[in-house]
């Protein structure tokens, strides 16, 4: 069988929050969106330039907690060209930021940043 990854879905708490971060930090644009009023929730969805996998915000009306991050999800990946720089941004956006990590034996080549409902996004330096 042959597959083709399509979209991963996230829910939000806040979608305006949300838009924001995922435009603003991470370059994601607005490829469509539904809304379901009869419902109550809105679909959201996220695409790079190269539109080949989407990232699907779900918003319920109605929720009024923030949603439970399972230890089983772990977290998103986006690669950018200069590492050190969109650090800084993300920094300097006011998002949660850690400090650039490398794997045993390997220089810093990531770092993650913190989405307003608590999913962690992994920033990776692109292979040159």
């Amino acid at each position: 069988m042959k597959t083709k990854m399509l979209h991963t879905c996230i829910r939000v708490l806040d979608l305006e929050k949300s838009l924001k971060f995922y435009k603003d930090a991470l370059g994601l644009v607005e490829t469509s969106r539904k809304d379901f009023p009869e419902d109550k929730f809105t679909l959201v969805f996220l695409g790079d330039e190269k539109g080949s996998y989407e990232l699907e915000l779900t918003y319920n009306y109605d929720t009024k907690k923030p949603y439970e991050i399972g230890d089983g999800f772990s977290h998103i990946a986006v690669e950018v060209e200069d590492l050190e720089a969109a650090r800084e941004e993300h920094k300097k956006m006011g998002y949660k930021v850690t400090d650039l990590m490398g794997l045993s034996g390997e220089k810093p080549r990531f770092y993650f940043v913190t989405d307003p409902d608590g999913y962690d996004v992994e920033v990776i330096r692109a292979e040159s």
